[in-house]
């Protein structure tokens, strides 16, 4: 075998370093969890376990970068249809169809390093967001931090799997114009609901990444 067959090789078996990762937003147990909490007011989550990502992890340089989504449609408010309702024309602001809306995030240059099987990688990043296409006021991106890990094939699945924990504090849904006062037919609202409704809260994403040729194998 000449030397470059047995680095081919040896890249080839080498799990860890498969480049291209997906996370499929139909398995059900990828989710997405935010929590408003007003000090004089309601405390509001919004859930979805419908988020999907595409990731491409640098083994050499040990860096990952990529983009995840949630589609608007699939995130419940408290389990109650009105505050779902609500909240989708919030984040619309009333002025497209939900369905066709989604809160986006992507990242570049995440610095996770070598992974090592069954063992935490921690991260700090920074990630733009947007929401129905609108990014942050200012285009200043969001602090997140978390943990990556490798579960080696047989542990979470057939494939070697990429168990992925962010979270970001302080998204701030006004900075998005999330919100009754940018929303039609709210305006005579606001004020009632400037204290009840937190304008921050902290995101949650919990995800298993799997290597793409085996994502879209299952799913076909």
């Amino acid at each position: 075998m000449t030397r470059l067959a047995a680095v081919l090789a040896a890249l080839t078996a080498s799990p860890a370093l498969a480049a291209g990762y997906q996370v499929n937003p139909d398995a059900g147990n990828n989710t997405f969890t935010a929590v408003f909490d007003a000090a004089l007011g309601e405390r509001i989550t919004a859930q979805s376990s419908s988020v999907g990502c595409t990731l491409d992890y640098d083994a050499a340089a040990g860096v990952a970068r990529g983009t995840c989504s949630v589609p608007l449609g699939s995130i419940v408010v408290d389990n109650e249809p009105t505050k779902t309702e609500h909240f989708q024309q919030w984040t619309t602001n009333k002025k497209s169809d939900p369905k066709a809306c989604a809160i986006e995030a992507r990242f570049e240059g995440v610095k996770v390093g070598q992974l090592k099987a069954e063992t935490p990688a921690p991260f700090e990043t920074q990630a733009t967001f947007t929401v129905c296409g609108r990014a942050r006021a200012g285009g200043a991106a969001e602090k997140v931090t978390g943990t990556v890990i490798l579960l080696p094939a047989g542990t979470a699945g057939a494939q070697e799997t990429l168990r992925i924990r962010a979270h970001v504090t302080g998204f701030d849904r006004d900075a998005y114009r999330i919100g009754p006062r940018y929303t039609d037919g709210w305006l005579a609202r606001v004020q009632s609901l400037a204290k009840v409704v937190a304008e921050q809260g902290d995101v949650d994403v919990n995800v298993f990444a799997r290597p793409a040729a085996a994502a879209r194998a299952a799913t076909r």
